[in-house]
């Protein structure tokens, strides 16, 4: 059995439900955040278009780098993989767009193969801000409570396919997701909401992030993303950003609006 989960803050808890021997034989991390950032050549090697996003997004200066020109073919190829073995494969998931975009990305890659597809449901159903749960955001042992495995059955396995197909063709830039449905736009949502939360005096950058990631419905707006977005709206400048880096690149960073 393969289990797959989105993020490595999600291992733990899974591991600690299916026991060591499942994790080490079976338990696989997909770590890209397939909620942003363009999708158009994620399932393609070299992923070109993709790695590109996520050397933009990277701050500069943190370390490790991930090595985003290795990892996201490799997954890819991976995942094509899936529909020619014998394994059933299980997708762990919540809440997150990035979690659900996951799930339909394997219904799509084991499309027409008999390969069973089961689903560990852990969220709400709906990822407003007041109530959504992602994997990660359960404790273990809570995990071990929720854990009831279910066949996706064919029907749904086809629905999910079609919504991975369509998602990688909208050319949207991030993708919210609620009540089972994906929705695209490209980044002006968010960089309105960080143009909002900032002030014309200065603040710390990571107070006005977490201003922004409190009210995101949708998907989950990582610190990464938001910094990221922030470094653009000042090149551009429409924010100014001042400070030394800090933690994470952005720890010490003020920012403010721009005159």
């Amino acid at each position: 059995m393969w289990h797959l989960v989105c993020g490595d803050n999600a291992v733990a808890g899974v591991a600690h439900v299916i026991g060591p021997q499942a994790a080490e034989a079976g338990l696989r991390v997909l770590r890209d955040d397939l909620a942003v950032g363009p999708l158009g050549d994620v399932d393609t090697p070299p992923c070109a278009a993709r790695v590109a996003f996520w050397h933009a997004l990277w701050p500069e200066g943190v370390a490790p780098l991930p090595d985003f020109a290795t990892e996201l073919p490799a997954d890819a190829q991976w995942l094509a993989g899936l529909a020619l073995q014998a394994r059933p494969v299980t997708v762990w998931h919540g809440d997150s767009a990035s979690e659900q975009l996951l799930l339909a990305r394997v219904a799509s890659a084991l499309e027409g193969s008999p390969v069973a597809l089961i689903e560990v449901a852990c969220g709400t159903g709906n990822s407003w801000v007041q109530s959504r749960q992602a994997v990660a955001m359960h404790a273990p042992q809570a995990l071990l409570g929720l854990a009831k495995p279910r066949v996706v059955e064919a029907q749904r396995r086809a629905s999910l396919a079609a919504q991975w197909r369509a998602a990688v063709a909208d050319g949207g830039l991030i993708h919210r997701w609620q009540a089972g449905h994906f929705t695209a736009e490209d980044y002006q949502a968010i960089d309105a909401a960080l143009l909002r939360h900032a002030r014309a005096e200065p603040q710390p950058l990571a107070r006005v992030m977490a201003e922004v990631m409190a009210r995101c419905d949708g998907f989950f707006a990582s610190d990464y993303l938001l910094f990221w977005r922030a470094r653009e709206l000042a090149a551009s400048g429409q924010l100014v950003v001042d400070g030394e880096p800090g933690e994470h690149g952005y720890s010490g960073l003020q920012v403010r609006r721009s005159s």
